[in-house]
C-alpha cells in the first residue's frame, strides 16, 4: 500500500471516529503532497512523498522550539502531536549508533581524510539516509569524523 493510499484510508478512519487532530494533520499532509504534485506536474513516488513529509516534520519541530521559547504550552502540545502523527508515515529513523556506523563506513569507502572531503561524503551518505535521519545530525557526525 502506498503512502498516499494509507493517508487516504487513515483520513477516512479519522473522520468516522471524529479524531479532529489526526484528521487535521492528515489533511495538511495531503495538501502539501498535492501542492508538490502540482509544482512537479506529476504524481509523486513514495520516496518523494517521504521527502515532503520529512520537510513537514522538520518545519513543525522548528515551530515547536519557537513555541517553547514563547511559553505557549497549548501550541507545544499540538506540535508534538502533529509530529507523532506524521512520523507514522515515515520510515523508521536510524539510531545514533547505526548512523555513526554508516558515516564511518562511507568515510572509509571514499578514503576521506579531512574537511575538504566533506561535500563528497555528504553527497554519498544523504541518499542512503533519506527520510531516516536528520541532515543536521548527519552533517555533525561527518564533521566530527573528519576533524
Amino acid at each position: 500500500m502506498s503512502i498516499q493510499d494509507k493517508l487516504l484510508e487513515d483520513m477516512k478512519k479519522a473522520m468516522k471516529s471524529k479524531e479532529k487532530a489526526k484528521l487535521s494533520v492528515i489533511r495538511m499532509a495531503r495538501a502539501e503532497i498535492k501542492d508538490a504534485e502540482i509544482n512537479e506536474r506529476k504524481d509523486l513516488s513514495d520516496d518523494e512523498i517521504i521527502e515532503v513529509l520529512s520537510r513537514l516534520v522538520k518545519q513543525t519541530k522548528e515551530s515547536l522550539s519557537e513555541f517553547k521559547k514563547a511559553g505557549d504550552e497549548e501550541r507545544v502540545a499540538k506540535a508534538k502531536q502533529e509530529i507523532k502523527i506524521l512520523k507514522n508515515y515515515l520510515p523508521a529513523q536510524l539510531s545514533k549508533e547505526e548512523l555513526a556506523k554508516l558515516v564511518k563506513e562511507t568515510i572509509s569507502d571514499l578514503g576521506a581524510e579531512d574537511m575538504s572531503d566533506m561535500g563528497q561524503v555528504m553527497g554519498a551518505i544523504m541518499p542512503q539516509v533519506k527520510g531516516r535521519a536528520d541532515g543536521n545530525q548527519v552533517n555533525k557526525l561527518v564533521r566530527e569524523r573528519l576533524q
